[in-house]
């Protein structure tokens, strides 16, 4: 039976999913369950023929030609790795075939780190520092997540570790030095902080989800605040 992967949304992005312009692929399933999540599509069953992986790969080389500025493609989700073995098969494909590839993930999954020689950059998120935390906001420990982000940073050359910013959840000061203490003890790599939105908020109504984010808002000063104690305590490339 052929590998397929199971796509909610694709298109090009530049400079947001990885370098350059990319071609962006939305995977469908998710292992969290995030308070805040901007696609809460991701949750509905796969209940339909999947894109075959060949096609993807086919698909990805026609497109080569608008891959400028050092882009190529970009898997993302919901979370991608819950399509492991499909997913394993594009960026093996893509990586044969000589086209960049980007991998964004919540560094959950116990298999990521065989994924690290397929993709030629790495988006992980950090979404908690404290276990119990991480569990009330996205239903999951972030046991695993660490220990994948501290294997990232040893054994993978280009990783950019992600933390959304989600006010009364991870955004005050506090929450700032305990990231950095964190992030000290597992290496050098770049920090991004992701300012919380709303657009994801009609999509959880359209569903009959209920969204549970109020007063969840950052503002410029209160990020920027944020990223200068990382900065101070050099955990932010």
């Amino acid at each position: 039976m052929r590998n397929e992967l199971h796509i909610f949304k694709k298109g090009f992005s530049f400079a947001v999913d990885g370098p350059g312009n990319r071609l962006v692929y939305h995977l469908r399933g998710c292992n969290f369950r995030c308070a805040w999540c901007a696609n809460p599509e991701c949750f509905l069953p796969n209940d339909g023929p999947g894109l075959p992986v060949e096609d993807v790969l086919k698909e990805a080389e026609r497109a080569r030609p608008l891959y400028i500025a050092g882009g190529g493609v970009t898997f993302t989700g919901g979370e991608p790795t819950c399509q492991f073995s499909a997913l394993r098969d594009a960026l093996t494909g893509l990586r044969e075939r000589g086209i960049h590839t980007c991998l964004e993930s919540n560094a959950a999954h116990p298999r990521l780190p065989e994924l690290f020689p397929l993709a030629d950059m790495l988006i992980l998120d950090c979404k908690h520092y404290d276990d119990a935390l991480h569990r009330q906001w996205t239903g999951q420990g972030n046991g695993l997540v660490l220990e994948n982000i501290r294997q990232a940073a040893r054994a993978h050359g280009n990783l950019l570790v992600r933390i959304p910013l989600i006010g009364g959840v991870n955004a005050s000061g506090e929450d700032a030095a305990a990231f950095a203490r964190l992030f000290a003890a597992m290496g050098e790599f770049p920090v991004e902080l992701l300012r919380y939105h709303e657009f994801g908020k009609p999509k959880w109504e359209g569903q009959g989800l209920e969204y549970r984010m109020h007063d969840a808002e950052v503002t410029l000063e209160q990020a920027e605040r944020f990223e200068q104690i990382l900065l101070q305590l050099k955990a932010c490339a």
